[in-house]
């Protein structure tokens, strides 16, 4: 931390809870400075709500909060461990490759973003039968970034199974 860092780190942690509350309202990095003691529920619903990434200086966020973080900037998921299926939900439907940030998403979630772009399916680990469907559905191509399509798969995607020029 440079030297004035340590000034500002002080300085933010002087000001009165009304001051803080200004402060928020202005500052999208406050929570950076900020002694943990001091981030009531209040100041970080504001700084999120100024920018989401903010909520990566909060310990343990509420469920409102990551919410309303990511629905601030779906990226902000990046910051949240093990975010609820909520807030998953907020992140993929904004951005659909966000759930290339998300550790074992639900079926759902992976539905959300599939159905957004067929191939998202590429972020997504062992994607169900259902999940797969759903992606070629959306997009064809998707097909490409699934390992082993059934031959369900490969019919709704337009390419034809392997055992079809046997013939």
């Amino acid at each position: 931390m440079k030297l004035n860092e340590y000034k500002l780190k002080a300085w933010v942690n002087n000001l009165s809870p009304e001051e803080l509350e200004k402060c928020a309202k202005e500052c999208d990095n406050l929570l950076e400075y900020l002694d943990p003691k001091k981030k009531t529920e209040e100041i970080q619903l504001l700084s999120v709500t100024l920018n989401g990434f903010a909520i990566q200086y909060i310990k343990n966020p509420s469920e409102e909060i990551q919410l309303l973080s990511v629905r601030h900037n779906g990226f902000a998921i990046r910051h949240i461990e093990n975010p609820t299926e909520a807030v998953q939900l907020a992140a993929v439907k904004q951005f659909g490759f966000n759930i290339d940030y998300i550790r074992k998403p639900s079926e759902a979630v992976q539905l959300a973003a599939v159905k957004q772009y067929g191939c998202h399916i590429k972020y997504i680990d062992n994607p169900s039968e259902a999940v797969q469907l759903a992606a070629v559905k959306q997009e064809a191509s998707a097909i490409k970034y699934i390992e082993n399509p059934s031959e369900a798969v490969q019919l709704a995607s337009g390419r034809k199974p392997s055992w079809w020029n046997y013939w």
